[in-house]
């Protein structure tokens, strides 16, 4: 990768609560990545499993390292945000992990575009238990704003914005409890016009088993914050949110034809 990019600073964060078994994997995907100037922001919701002694044996490769109780996931990552001092900012969630040791470096390239504010690319979701095992392919792909009337959205975890966009158009809206990143991926693109770019690669591995998906009550609230969502941002309604859920058939039938 071009020696530019070491110029590009990306701050990485990483909010935890009770992960043990696979925050030190988590970790490490980030430490290896072979991009010159990265810091690692890890926010923990006051673990009281093992968490917090993993985070330890990490403690001086870690640019922050608070652990407090905290008001949920958007409230951490947006203390995260508040720490970081990078050109952009990414998250990385405690499950998850890069696709390969080049990912920030791909990502700062992107950014050596003046003109750029946000970046994305295409995520994996793989079987808890074994990372080499895809489940679903999210092949997230270029957009309009007819899209995003269509349901939809970058995978979050890939999606890296410049830190003063951040500064500019707001931090993520506690009033939300699960889609809070769904509401400021609008919020930049639709309202704030953001000028973003596509990296046609996997970037992420993330496990299965998130917080939206976990109970048919989780599974409600989602919709309906989704639907609140789109609504507040003048982006769409009822249709817009069964075509965002209809685009979830799509990534089992891509991943089942990639693999055929």
């Amino acid at each position: 990768m071009h020696d530019i990019n070491k110029m590009i600073k990306i701050s990485v964060i990483t909010v935890v609560y009770n992960r043990e078994k696979t925050i030190g994997e988590s970790i490490e995907s980030v430490l290896s990545q072979s991009h010159g100037s990265v810091e690692l922001i890890m926010i923990d919701g006051a673990s009281t499993d093992g968490t917090l002694a993993v985070l330890e044996n990490f403690r001086s490769r870690l640019a922050v390292l608070i652990s407090e109780p905290d008001n949920g996931i958007y409230d951490a990552l947006n203390k995260g945000i508040k720490f970081a001092t990078g050109d952009v900012v990414g998250f990385l969630h405690a499950d998850d992990l890069f696709e390969n040791a080049d990912v920030l470096s791909k990502i700062a390239t992107a950014f050596n575009d003046q003109s750029i504010d946000a970046t994305y690319g295409d995520l994996v979701y793989v079987q808890h238990s074994d990372v080499t095992r895809v489940i679903r392919y999210w092949k997230a792909g270029t957009y309009t704003s007819r899209d995003l009337r269509q349901g939809w959205m970058p995978p979050h975890p890939t999606f890296y914005v410049r830190r003063t966009i951040y500064e500019r158009l707001g931090y993520f809206n506690q009033c939300y409890r699960i889609a809070a990143d769904y509401d400021l991926v609008l919020r930049f693109l639709a309202n704030g016009k953001i000028k973003t770019t596509y990296i046609p690669d996997v970037l992420v591995r993330m496990r299965t088993g998130g917080i939206s998906n976990r109970s048919i009550k989780t599974i409600l609230r989602k919709s309906r914050e989704d639907y609140d969502v789109l609504r507040r941002n003048k982006v769409g309604g009822a249709f817009s949110l069964l075509m965002k859920n209809f685009r979830k058939i799509s990534q089992f039938i891509y991943h089942s034809s990639a693999r055929n």
